[in-house]
Formats: structure tokens, C-alpha cells, sequence
């Protein structure tokens, strides 16, 4: 288990808390380690009803960390960070996200696999993979067309900008934005209702409504890939040494 990832289960609630909140909650191997297991074991536990994950201080998260990420790459399938992403896919349980602040990465990608998502109303969203010379992950490639259509998903695909809670909701990203207080509110009532519904017609109604899960796990094959080749090369090394160097990248050069 991490130190940073604060786990309970309460009213048949299962509240994972990304806190690392000096580092806007970046994620790192252990911690993407926890994630991935707190999921699996949420499977297998008849107590937990609901799942739910958010973040503290003004971050949901940053996405990874980059160091952390450099020193421990993940280069095949067994690398924590894809364990994560496959349990999300698999989890069967209704899993919601509470969008407190920034969601950087996956900190937006996941949120594609959530059943309910609620935002605080200053949130904000990112997909910078291409700004690093990265490919996207977590199915995103396949998931962010379906959800908004292809223009809209290739304008924050393809130049990586950061969008704010009104756009996420208008492009069907998360199901609504509150202040602060109202948030947390929102979301107790939601995860409380959720929790007393019948668990047999839930695990099936999420399933019939999650069929494509073997595609999307091959789309998260096939996009890492691309991820670790892209990895290799001289843009993302580009990227990274511009970021160390607090200078714009010149990708013109490669």
C-alpha cells in the first residue's frame, strides 16, 4: 500500500483519497500499485457497494510524476500503471469520481471510465500528451470520439490545452460542477443512493452498459505501446529537457 492513497469503506462506501496534495497529488508507481489493488480487492468484497476517488487540496491530480515516471518507465504490461488502468476497466462496482481540482492526464483519462463524474465548478482538465511527444492512454484514443464526437476530441487530443468544468460537462466528460461545499454534498447523497440500490441488477445494468471493454483493452494495448516507443525517441526527450529547462520544446529541430 502507499502512504499517499488513504483508503476506508464506511456505509458500504469504499473512498480512495489521492493525498500528496505538495505535489498535486502526481502519481507515482506505488501509488498507481494501491489504486490498482484497491480496485481488485473492491471486487471481491461484498461489503463495498460503490467505489469513489478524489483527490486533496486543489488538485484531483497531476498525473504522473515525472520523476518517479523517468526513473521507473512503464515498458510492458506488469508495470503498476497499466494494472491500474485495467482494473479500472474491469471494475464492476458503481465508480465515481469527485473532481476537486486539476485532473492533468489521467487524471482526465480516467475519468472516462467512471460512471458518475461531479467537478468542482474552478476545476481543470488536460490531455498534454502530445505536448510531451506522447501518444494517449487509457483507451482515451477510442473512448474521447465516442463520448464527443471526433472533432472535439481531436482539438483536445491534438493540441493539449486545458479546458474548464463548463466544457467538460458540455462535451459529456463529467455529469456537473458545484462550489466547493456543494461538491462534497452532491456526492455523498449520490454515492449513499447508489450504495442501497439492489447489487445483482447493478453489477448487470453496469455491464450491459460496459460491453466494448475487451476493445477498449486492446485500444490500451495498442496505445502503450505506441506510449513506450514514443517514449524512446528524441521528441519526448525534447519535451522532458525543455520542462528541466523551463523553456518552450522546439520540436521544429527533430
Amino acid at each position: 500500500m502507499s502512504e499517499f492513497i488513504d483508503v476506508s469503506l464506511n456505509n458500504n462506501i469504499l473512498k480512495a483519497k489521492i493525498n500528496r496534495p505538495e505535489k498535486k497529488n502526481a502519481l507515482t508507481i506505488d501509488m498507481y500499485q494501491c489504486l490498482a489493488e484497491t480496485l481488485e480487492s473492491a471486487e471481491e468484497n461484498n461489503n463495498v457497494r460503490v467505489i469513489t476517488i478524489e483527490g486533496t487540496g486543489d488538485s484531483f491530480t497531476a498525473g504522473n510524476d515525472l520523476n518517479d515516471f523517468l526513473v521507473k518507465p512503464p515498458v510492458d504490461s506488469s508495470s503498476p500503471v497499466f494494472m491500474f488502468m485495467r482494473a479500472l476497466v474491469k471494475s464492476q462496482k458503481p465508480l465515481m469520481a469527485i473532481v476537486n481540482g486539476s485532473a492533468i492526464g489521467i487524471g482526465t483519462t480516467m475519468l472516462l471510465h467512471c460512471d458518475i463524474v461531479y467537478a468542482i465548478e474552478n476545476a481543470k482538465f488536460q490531455l498534454p500528451f502530445i505536448n510531451l511527444g506522447l501518444v494517449p492512454e487509457l483507451g482515451s484514443s477510442l473512448l474521447l470520439p465516442q463520448t464527443m464526437g471526433h472533432c472535439q476530441a481531436s482539438e483536445l487530443l491534438m493540441l493539449g490545452e486545458s479546458f474548464d468544468s463548463n466544457k467538460a460537462k458540455r462535451i459529456g466528460l463529467i455529469n456537473d460542477y458545484f462550489n466547493a461545499e456543494q461538491l462534497h454534498e452532491r456526492a455523498d447523497i449520490i454515492a449513499k443512493k447508489l450504495a442501497l440500490k439492489p447489487p445483482g441488477a447493478m453489477l448487470h445494468t453496469k455491464k450491459l452498459m460496459k460491453q466494448e471493454n475487451e476493445k477498449i483493452l486492446k485500444k490500451i494495448e495498442e496505445e502503450s505501446y505506441l506510449f513506450s516507443q514514443q517514449l524512446k525517441g528524441p521528441e519526448v526527450k525534447e519535451a522532458i529537457s525543455a520542462f528541466f529547462e523551463k523553456r518552450e520544446p522546439n520540436f521544429m529541430k527533430i
